[in-house]
């Protein structure tokens, strides 16, 4: 969890929230971790096709910002958000995007066709 620090103005913290979203790959992790309650390394590395190396960068930042746990089970590492309102995050993120891009029928094929992130519990 990140520990806010009172001398940082607010926009400052909240600046390096969007940091940690600010990859594609990332975004992906993210979302595959909010349509399961928790991922493995391996499970990861599958969905996203990211190298063993660059994966783990990833889930580096995303846990330096606070956004995923994680969790050593005998050799297996699994990932999950660190709060629910992540996946909320992305689900109006989404929304937002479909928003913003021209109304084209391409555009409205590449949003619709996104995975789905589940609503959170």
């Amino acid at each position: 969890m990140v520990v806010l620090d009172e001398r940082r103005p607010l926009y400052k913290i909240k600046a390096n929230l969007f940091k940690g979203l600010a990859h594609p790959y990332r975004i992906r992790v993210l979302e595959i971790l909010s349509s399961n309650d928790e991922a493995s390394v391996t499970e990861m590395l599958t969905a996203t096709g990211l190298e063993a190396s660059h994966l783990s960068q990833h889930l580096a930042v995303l846990r330096r910002y606070g956004l995923v746990v994680s969790e050593r089970r005998a050799s297996v590492v699994y990932y999950h958000l660190a709060l629910p309102q992540i996946a909320e995050l992305l689900r109006v993120a989404r929304v937002l995007l479909g928003e913003i891009l021209t109304d084209t029928d391409t555009q409205r094929a590449l949003v619709a066709g996104l995975p789905a992130i589940p609503d959170a519990q």
